[in-house]
């Protein structure tokens, strides 16, 4: 399984339910890994994007508490044996977890990549990822050359799991 996360210097993620920065290199990269996986993510995140509705080209799985929910161009699940469930029907290359904090920071450790954007600035974040560099589990196999958008300079980085194991949670999905 994978995630995907921009962050900023301190491993923000957002603010009021939106992303930190409109960076177009990174929503292209994004779009560029996900087109056609599956994506999982929290009802706030869901309700984040436009329309409220799934991403196109994508199967998205939503997770949330409340038994009644209903989005467009989505599979909504309501706990984690539902989730279980319905990941087991996709091969685990194809997931893609897209946030956000609690979606990011309960199943990080269960994915083998994960495919960061670092933000080069402080973007007053209310939102955080799990500080990945300071984790024994994964390490850098990938950075991009840097870029700038919009005033915010970012690179593109792919961690992996260390094949000791390490950081893996003790729960599985």
């Amino acid at each position: 399984m994978n995630l995907i996360v921009a962050v900023d210097n301190n491993w923000g993620i957002g603010r009021d339910n939106k992303l930190l920065a409109s960076i177009p290199g990174d929503l292209a990269y994004f779009k560029e890994k996900t087109t056609g996986k599956v994506v999982v993510m929290g009802r706030k995140t869901l309700e984040s994007l436009p329309n409220r509705r799934g991403l196109p080209r994508r199967t998205n799985i939503v997770l949330t508490r409340q038994a009644d929910y209903q989005a467009e161009r989505c599979i909504v699940v309501h706990d984690e044996a539902e989730l279980a469930a319905e990941l087991s029907k996709y091969a685990s290359d194809d997931i893609f977890f897209i946030g956000g904090e609690s979606i990011y920071r309960r199943y990080y450790g269960l994915c083998d990549r994960l495919y960061i954007t670092k933000m080069y600035a402080d973007l007053g974040a209310d939102a955080f990822m799990v500080d990945v560099d300071r984790l024994d589990g994964f390490e850098v196999l990938f950075a991009s050359e840097m870029h700038c958008e919009n005033g915010v300079e970012y690179q593109f980085f792919i961690y992996g799991r260390k094949t000791d194991g390490s950081d893996r949670t003790d729960q599985e999905i």
